[in-house]
């Protein structure tokens, strides 16, 4: 197995070049330059040449892109244009924000969507099964801005149940205060990432379980005299869940797209957020450097989908 996970890995390193070059040329496509934002009416044409020349922006392309991955392998990828800091150190303050909410509403899709699954498999054909499917389909219809939105002038402004923007209170002190804060402050928009994200989960275990009720052991262990109960749980449920632990990688890099909308319309100094006001402030180093971090964690997040079903499942091996 760990020969295969290795083989995984090479394979990925190429995929990442090709993704690195795909990225930086997109950006090099782009209108404009990092230093076109800073253009103001006293800004002359011989301050943004020099900028770019020092930049060297005035190379060819494949010089660019060169020196642009050399430093990005040592953990530098430029400053940024708009805060005048390293880039790295953004993301890396920012990251930690989306972490917290990522992790939150990974827990809550599956807590909400296991459950979902279960009762609409068990109960095939049923008004549960039938509730739960209209559930499946506005979810995955329903543009998530939309949601976003309605539930901000709902749950925040309207019953002030919920803060609209940042991730900490201003009073907020001590270890504890600040993390109450900052779990006082992902809880709605985790539970509608959650409530938005977990139709595969929940179509996922149904199909599983629909499935595993026509198998021939199902149907041995009824002929047997085994009750109902244990039937549904150890040997329905129990095959059932297997892609669902597989599809754990998948929840994740999902979660990515997912928190853009989130972080943008709550207003929450995460990732997702950083990205949306890169791409308006043209800060192509920022905007370079979470694609690719963005699509590097795609490719984990594939690799370990694969990793978590061969544990899971003997009869599988990734090759």
């Amino acid at each position: 197995m760990w020969k295969t996970i290795l083989r995984r890995v090479i394979l990925m390193i190429p995929q990442i070049i090709v993704l690195s070059l795909f990225v930086f040329l997109l950006a090099k496509m782009m209108p404009g330059d990092p230093f076109t934002g800073l253009i103001t009416p006293t800004t002359s044409a011989s301050q943004i040449a020099r900028l770019r020349k020092e930049a060297g922006l005035d190379n060819p392309w494949y010089v660019q892109y060169v020196d642009w991955v050399g430093r990005a392998l040592h953990g530098d990828f430029g400053m940024s244009y708009q805060m005048q800091r390293p880039v790295t150190a953004i993301i890396g303050e920012r990251a930690i924000n989306t972490l917290y909410l990522s992790v939150l509403s990974v827990i809550l899709t599956y807590l909400i969507g296991i459950p979902l699954g279960v009762w609409a498999g068990r109960y095939e054909g049923t008004g549960i099964d039938t509730s739960i499917q209209f559930y499946n389909f506005i979810s995955m219809s329903t543009p998530p801005f939309v949601v976003y939105l309605l539930a901000i002038a709902a749950f925040g402004f309207g019953l002030s149940w919920f803060p609209t923007s940042g991730s900490v209170s201003v009073n907020a002190s001590g270890f504890f205060g600040i993390m109450i804060s900052r779990l006082y402050h992902i809880i709605l928009p985790s539970l509608l990432i959650a409530f938005l994200g977990n139709a595969g989960i929940v179509q996922y275990l149904r199909s599983g379980i629909v499935d595993n009720k026509l198998e021939d052991y199902v149907k041995t262990a009824r002929s047997k005299g085994v009750p109902e109960r244990v039937v549904f749980n150890k040997h329905i449920l129990r095959n059932s869940l297997l892609p669902i632990a597989a599809f754990f990688g998948n929840v994740i890099t999902g979660l990515l797209s997912g928190s853009v909308f989130a972080e943008t319309i709550f207003s929450y100094p995460g990732m997702g957020k950083l990205f949306v006001d890169s791409v308006g402030g043209r800060d192509y180093s920022i905007m370079t450097a979470l694609i690719l971090l963005y699509g590097i964690l795609t490719l984990l997040g594939n690799l370990l989908s694969d990793i978590i079903m061969s544990i899971v499942d003997p009869r599988i091996r990734i090759d």
